[in-house]
């Protein structure tokens, strides 16, 4: 059976374990019992909720906030940011023009990445260095950036916190990732929209995908939408409030040797009448570095299946480049205006 076509449309919701973060930073044995469940969650399904994370709920709230602000702007205050704009894949995103699969997302969102200044020499052998630069922000709404980044700034923490615990639940130091993210964690952000359903072709939000990094945090509003793809069905992932949905990406399968699995998820456009909000934090290696292969043993070692590798996704372990073919694919109106060589070179 194909991955993306399960037999069973029905939806049904799952128990996703739930972890609550602060006993990650407990005495034994409850620090043990946190990395215990943080591996088999990981190893099992590939995705669970986060609790006692510590990020202030004030600050959600506003993120979610200035979100609907900005998505409520006019059409010309949006368009001026648009994504095209940038080589560096920031900005806006109108309904239906990112892809999944080819097919259209029926959603509206806003990129953005770590401020940096664009190189001005790029090496043909790294072109994933382009996604380095500014970002965009609208002027209607200068309250955004401070905002987002410090939103940003909390998720990088986290997440980097995260990723040490998931090295100690592999029986490693918790330091193995370190050399991955020494000249920064590579971040990437989205706010999201989701229009109702009278406003879609279709039902795909965000299609069938597999994220390109280490991992993926989303803050939801009170609307479901999100679905994983489990045993051939898809399975809804309800809001919990002050939560985070965690999964796991494409690196952290590859550094795993498959022992952690990156799952299959897309979004379903609300029904006629409602909208509904999130927030993607997505987390990587630096662009340059390569992927740590773990030396699991044991039964870790044994469990490991080996990466999935999918016609359509081809998985590299050099990290620029496993994320630059994930913002050409989905986004070809940006690839177009300032990738034209890259894809000249590859259809060669």
């Amino acid at each position: 059976m194909h991955p993306h076509q399960p037999a069973e449309p029905a939806l049904s919701t799952p128990s996703l374990p739930v972890l609550d973060f602060s006993h990650f930073h407990a005495a034994e044995p409850t620090r043990q019992a946190f990395l215990d469940q943080l591996r088999r969650a990981a190893h099992e399904i590939g995705f669970f909720y986060l609790t006692g994370h510590g990020i202030d709920p004030t600050l959600q709230q506003q993120v979610l906030a200035v979100s609907r602000q900005f998505f409520n702007l006019p059409a010309a205050a949006k368009h001026g940011v648009s994504m095209v704009n940038s080589p560096h894949f920031r900005g806006y995103t109108r309904i239906g023009s990112e892809l999944t699969l080819g097919k259209q997302d029926w959603r509206e969102q806003f990129d953005l990445m770590e401020e940096a200044i664009a190189l001005s020499s790029i090496a043909k052998d790294q072109p994933w260095l382009q996604l380095q630069g500014p970002n965009q922000w609208p002027a209607a709404l200068p309250t955004m950036r401070g905002i987002v980044l410090t939103w940003q700034e909390s998720l990088r923490k986290l997440s980097q916190q995260l990723l040490q615990a998931f090295a100690l639940a592999l029986g490693q130091p918790a330091t193995a990732f370190d050399a991955s993210v020494a000249e920064g964690a590579f971040q990437h952000l989205k706010l999201i929209r989701y229009p109702g359903r009278e406003q879609t072709r279709d039902d795909q939000g965000v299609g069938a995908h597999k994220d390109a990094g280490y991992l993926t945090l989303v803050l939801q509003d009170e609307q479901a939408g999100l679905e994983v793809l489990l045993d051939d069905h898809w399975h809804t992932i309800a809001p919990m409030a002050g939560s985070f949905v965690v999964n796991i990406g494409e690196l952290l399968e590859l550094a795993s040797s498959g022992y952690l699995r990156a799952t299959l998820h897309r979004v379903v456009t609300p029904p006629a009448g409602v909208e509904r909000y999130s927030c993607a934090y997505f987390m990587a290696a630096h662009l340059n570095a390569t992927v740590p292969v773990l030396p699991l043993s044991g039964q870790l070692a044994l469990a490991a299946r080996g990466p999935q590798q999918e016609q359509h996704n081809a998985l590299y372990y050099e990290v620029g480049r496993n994320i630059l073919k994930g913002r050409l694919r989905s986004h070809p109106d940006v690839a177009a205006a300032h990738y034209g060589a890259l894809l000249a070179q590859a259809a060669a």
